[in-house]
């Protein structure tokens, strides 16, 4: 019931006035008394509950003399979305050849040290405060570091013993059997088993089996930039497989950070840089390669290396292998014509179904082993300028502000001068129109229209656009200027599609994806797919003018001529 103010004052007062009293009577040493003993209280808790944590977890570890035993290894099958064609195998046959440590270069252990674990001869099995470091960075959402907080003690116990499963539980165990590890054997022995142990790629496990594999020569006789290369795989070796421009940084990171701990000099750091990155690794037996490789890597990710090169998985995928193979016909016909006619090495092709976000073709270049052109590199996932394909985005961002069909923009020369600097873009074919309105500067893919669009709707706009669209390299707002609408800013091919297939949604954006079920041995489900609700992430009307001035035969007949390529007779398309 309601009091009135006085008495809630004088209520009040009354309160205050015992508490006061109360802690009158508590003197000083009765308070640090029990503050003391809480401490006390609660540390002997934590003991207690840490030492029940570690004694329940530890039991059924295995004995860490008994490290190196293995369960028999399956290889995992990729299929298409029917499940029916097989796309790649990875088997299960472990490349694996055992190496004594005295067969390995000095520099080749050095570079591992370097890069996965430069504490090794000091900690106990465990660098713990590089453990809280990770937690805080997890809790604050944060990446870890490149070094990360596993030491190799640790991430050996990872690869041979606990698998990767991301669970509190796995660090435990594995930070329990580092420690134990560390009591039985010495850290050269360590270091043997690391090296024959470790997951290099492709099925090669142990450093001599990657140097066969990749450098066509035994361990003992790898180079200074070759062993940096091997160092540079077993935080993620099918990524670094599928990237060489990133495999090439990495390595190079190594060299110098060896430099700086003094295990080389800087003319031999800067020597072995210059040294090209060639590996002799030979992929068989494989359909949709870039796709395949890519969904590896996403399997990776989740699952972990060991588990994806023995764990005999069976992965559905999005692909429809009958559209693939047409998309790869078109891309290399295509190629080849731009090759002679454009000067232009080569090409990518990436088709997705709108509805749903998954990808049902992927062509990462026009020759997957053709090294002249670089075939394995997936120009899908690599940065590319997007040329006028930009565009619609920069004049969607241009009607949220406001501006519509009809506002008239000048297609005419100018000067955008910014810090003293002259910019003057041109049309593709040199002309001027004069006034034009949006509709017709859109659809004759005017470029100083387009460039007068981005100033009026302001860059920013359009970057945060973009964001919500799936855009993940516009990571520079500073250095992106009026050349934004004219492919100024580099995107992934993969990205952009699942752009344009968000505008064929009305505006709704879906997270583009590649695997729709993943099976354990025994045919259990490990994981599938849920499709998330579409989120809409810009006013469907204005959406609906971009389709519809894209979607405008006349409109374009000016520029390009009426029934051209990009008219389907009885399809709308924009």
């Amino acid at each position: 019931m309601l009091q009135h103010p006085r008495k809630l004052v004088h209520t009040a007062a009354h309160h205050a006035k015992q508490v006061t009293e109360y802690g009158s009577k508590l003197k000083p040493k009765r308070i640090l008394r029990l503050i003391v003993l809480t401490l006390v209280l609660g540390g002997i808790a934590a003991a207690l509950g840490g030492a029940i944590v570690v004694a329940v977890v530890s039991r059924g570890l295995p004995d860490p003399d008994k490290l190196t035993d293995r369960i028999i290894a399956q290889s995992t099958k990729i299929y298409d979305r029917t499940g029916k064609h097989l796309l790649y195998e990875i088997f299960s046959d472990q490349k694996r050849t055992v190496v004594e440590l005295e067969e390995i270069p000095t520099y080749a252990i050095y570079a591992t040290i370097t890069i996965e674990d430069r504490k090794f001869f000091e900690h106990k099995g465990v660098r713990w405060a590089s453990v809280v470091r990770a937690a805080v960075s997890n809790l604050l959402g944060r990446r870890e570091g490149s070094g990360g907080a596993s030491t190799i003690t640790q991430q050996l116990v990872k690869n041979a013993v606990v698998g990767n499963e991301r669970t509190l539980i796995r660090k435990v165990k594995e930070a329990i059997l580092a420690t134990k590890i560390e009591k039985v054997y010495s850290k050269n022995q360590i270091l043997k088993l690391y090296f024959n142990e470790i997951a290099y790629g492709s099925s090669n496990y142990g450093i001599e089996a990657a140097s066969q594999s990749y450098f066509g020569k035994t361990v003992h006789d790898i180079t200074l930039a070759e062993a940096a290369t091997l160092a540079a795989f077993p935080k993620a070796p099918t990524r670094y497989l599928n990237d060489r421009p990133a495999l090439l940084a990495r390595r190079n990171f190594i060299l110098g950070s060896m430099a700086e701990l003094g295990y080389i000099n800087e003319q031999q750091a800067e020597t072995a840089k210059t040294v090209p990155l060639e590996l002799k690794e030979r992929i068989t037996n494989i359909t949709a390669p870039h796709f395949v490789l890519y969904v590896k890597e996403l399997l990776t990710e989740q699952f972990g290396e060991k588990a994806v090169e023995t764990g005999g998985l069976t992965v559905i995928t999005t692909l429809d292998y009958d559209l693939q193979k047409i998309a790869e016909e078109e891309v290399t016909k295509g190629g080849e014509y731009n090759a002679k006619n454009n000067n232009a090495s080569n090409a990518a092709l990436v088709a997705m179904d709108p509805k749903t976000g998954e990808v049902l073709a992927m062509v990462g270049s026009r020759d997957f082993f053709n090294d002249e052109i670089d075939g394995k590199v997936n120009i899908a996932l690599r940065l590319r300028q997007p040329g006028s394909s930009f565009k619609p985005f920069v004049y969607l961002a241009g009607f949220e502000k406001g501006y519509t069909p009809n506002t008239i923009l000048y297609d005419t020369v100018t000067n955008f001068a910014a810090s003293g600097r002259a910019y003057i873009p041109h049309n593709y074919d040199a002309k001027e129109r004069g006034p034009v309105t949006v509709r017709k500067a859109l659809q004759g893919s005017l470029n100083i229209a387009a460039v007068k669009m981005l100033y009026l709707a302001g860059v920013d706009r359009v970057l945060g656009l973009a964001q919500r669209f799936g855009y993940t390299t516009f990571t520079n707002p500073k250095n992106y200027g009026l050349a934004l609408v004219l492919g100024g800013a580099e995107v992934k091919l993969l990205e952009h599609v699942s752009g344009y297939a968000a505008l064929a949604r009305g505006g709704t954006f879906l997270p583009h994806v590649s695997i729709l079920e993943v099976k354990g041995t025994n045919g259990e489900t490990m994981w599938k797919y849920a499709p998330p609700q579409p989120e809409e992430v810009v006013d469907p009307e204005k959406v609906a003018i971009v389709t519809n001035i894209l979607s405008d035969d006349a409109a374009r007949a000016y520029v390009f001529g009426a029934n051209g390529p990009l008219t389907v007779p009885g399809r709308p398309v924009a």
